[in-house]
């Protein structure tokens, strides 16, 4: 096949399979699987060995160091905490767990030779992020395990090759055939590479979170120069020490996270990008390599092996790793059971089947197998398992998604209490503590510190919440607080209030840069308190055959602001670039005039209650003063 046809072909299914995933909320990585298959050994249309020839592998492993890289990029110390412990425990005495009793099943189980198991058990402790992070973005785990599971699966990624090359090069060195190395000399080499290599990583993450910083390399080059370093890290390495690339690009990344460059959100999303291409392309490429004999291949001592791996050796070498830590049970469970391998198990003991067999040990040709079938039973086993156990024990969104607002007055806090009567979750951020009383008061959760702060991730749980409503008097704030969560949220749900619109005015923000203006016409947070001094109120309809849509619109009137409807358990609200036109069966949340209001009295308020209205509307004001520099009148 041409290679052009053929790269076709692998991006249209990596990135199908994974856009239908994102459609039926399944695990990406199971859909990708299976459209490898359907393309390699059931239809026939692509053999990627035969197609690629020579630069197969080592694209392969390109693309492996890059998606470490940018798995890297995601690890920040401050997500540690008091995880840390977890976290070194996972990696040590963890590996050491899972590598002896993974080596038994391997022996006994699998009938593997004691070299070939060492070999293939050192492989079988990594999991890695290719399927991690799909996993957890599809499951929305709380932080905490999803923060023990990333980690893990990024740092246990080289762990795991080095424990094969480690194996392997005793083995080599020692061979009849060898070098006749001692046992002391080849480790003495494994270790001297290894430390070459994460030093390596290290000044080259150090060297560019410098250059970043201080302005060696503009703006429009930061991408390219550093997707070249990180090849050029990965190569070097890789001649050092065998797989030290591995271990050289995760330093690097990690090194890069934790300098604090302004850019680094820009360029982790770019670096994300990469990644799901290559975790797509490469896993399709992976299974369309399989031929029937090798599927085929496997006896009922494989099946029973790779069971064993699943419920005995991954949740012993956990509970025991994280024994006496501040772990809780749930979070236990969890992980225990969470381990699925990708695209490291299988190219790593793709490389290493070949040499064993060079060595001398034929049963290293089953490692393959072996490796896949691994790959396979633990993709579809955790990948379909992980949402109902997170949200059975509690680790996992349960329920509809929430709200997230930004900016706390009294109409933020009267709209977030009639979103709680339509059992929506809300949380609303402020930097001001005054602000956040009355949304206390209506028993609203709230969080106060700005909510762009890096400490804001420690103590909001964001996947709880699929909405944003930027509704601070600063409508350059509310522009910056959308574009910075529309990542985390997408950006077609992250809505800001603005008076003046998308419309084009040298005093307008750039499009580009803002959330989904709220409203059918523009308005800002002072004409919102306007109203709602004057007796403005919210008002929840539920429309039916009895009361109609155009009922209820000529009830409320032109004046009104329809907020948000609720259609089919789905929160939709009202847009400047899109006309949301009230239907059957919805219900309505709308921000009407007093005269709408139903049951309100229309007698005049006495004086002392006109004197505590603009009392309270005086401090309100004040605190919008405060917040964002507006001056009411």
């Amino acid at each position: 096949m041409d290679i052009v046809l053929a790269v076709m072909l692998v991006g249209v299914a990596g990135i199908g399979a994974q856009w239908l995933a994102w459609r039926a909320n399944a695990p990406a990585i199971v859909l990708m699987a299976v459209a490898g298959i359907l393309l390699g050994p059931v239809f026939g249309l692509l053999r990627p060995e035969e197609t690629f020839g020579d630069i197969y592998q080592p694209a392969i492993s390109l693309a492996v160091g890059i998606i470490l890289f940018e798995g890297g990029l995601q690890l920040k110390f401050d997500e540690l905490r008091e995880l840390s412990k977890g976290v070194r425990r996972l990696v040590f005495p963890g590996v050491v767990f899972a590598w002896t009793l993974g080596f038994l099943a391997a022996w006994q189980l699998a009938g593997l030779s004691v070299p070939t198991a060492l070999v293939f058990s050192g492989i079988m402790v990594v999991t890695g992020p290719t399927v991690i992070m799909p996993l957890l973005r599809q499951a929305k785990l709380t932080s905490r395990p999803a923060t023990l599971l990333r980690w893990e699966g990024i740092v246990n990624d080289p762990i795991g090759a080095l424990l094969a090359v480690f194996v392997f090069e005793i083995l080599h060195l020692t061979h009849p055939g060898g070098e006749g190395a001692t046992l002391f000399q080849a480790a003495g080499s494994l270790v001297i590479g290894t430390t070459l290599s994460a030093v390596w990583g290290w000044l080259l993450g150090f060297f560019v979170a410098q250059s970043f910083r201080r302005g060696w390399v503009p703006e429009f080059l930061k991408t390219p120069v550093l997707l070249s370093l990180v090849l050029a890290c990965f190569g070097m390495a890789n001649g050092v020490q065998e797989e030290g690339g591995l271990l050289a690009v995760t330093v690097m990344g990690v090194t890069i996270a934790n300098s604090k460059l302004p850019s680094i959100n820009q360029l982790r999303q770019f670096k994300e990008n990469i990644a799901i291409l290559f975790v797509s392309g490469v896993f399709v490429m992976l299974t369309a390599n399989l031929t029937f004999d090798v599927l085929f291949s496997l006896t009922w001592k494989d099946i029973l092996f790779v069971a064993a791996m699943l419920v005995l050796v991954r949740p012993l070498a956990v509970q025991a790793s994280l024994a006496g830590t501040a772990i809780e049970k749930n979070e236990r469970r969890l992980v225990s059971w969470i381990a699925p391998r990708g695209i490291v198990a299988v190219a790593v003991s793709g490389l290493f089947a070949a040499k064993m067999v060079e060595l001398g040990y034929e049963d290293g040709a089953k490692m393959v197998p072996l490796a896949f079938a691994m790959v396979f039973a633990t993709v579809l086993a955790h990948g379909f398992s992980i949402g109902p156990l997170a949200k059975r024990w509690g680790l996992a969104q349960v329920g509809r998604p929430g709200v997230l607002i930004i900016g706390a007055s009294p109409w933020s806090a009267e709209l977030g209490a009639k979103l709680k009567e339509l059992k929506v979750p809300v949380l609303i951020a402020d930097s001001s503590y005054r602000a956040l009383r009355q949304a206390k008061n209506k028993g609203l959760e709230t969080f106060y510190g700005e909510i762009l702060s890096e400490v804001s991730e420690h103590h909001i749980e964001f996947v709880k919440y699929d909405t944003v409503l930027a509704l601070t008097g600063n409508e350059s704030h509310n522009a910056l607080v959308c574009t910075d969560l529309a990542h985390e949220m997408d950006r077609s749900r992250t809505y800001q209030l603005s008076s003046r619109g998308q419309e084009e005015h040298r005093r307008n923000l750039s499009y580009a840069v803002q959330g989904r203006p709220l409203f059918a016409e523009p308005i800002g947070l002072e004409g919102l308190m306007r109203r709602h001094y004057g007796g403005w109120g919210f008002q929840l309809t539920k429309l039916s055959d009895e009361y109609p849509p155009e009922t209820f619109l000529e009830a409320i009137g032109e004046e009104s602001l329809i907020v948000a409807v609720e259609r089919d358990g789905q929160l939709l609200f009202t847009t400047q670039n899109g006309s949301l036109k009230p239907k059957l069966k919805d219900k309505v949340l709308a921000f009407v005039p007093p005269a709408v209001i139903e049951g309100r009295s229309r007698r005049e308020p006495k004086s002392e209650e006109v004197e505590q209205l603009e009392a309270a509307k005086e401090e309100a004001l004040s605190d919008l003063e405060e917040a964002s520099g507006l001056t009411p009148s």
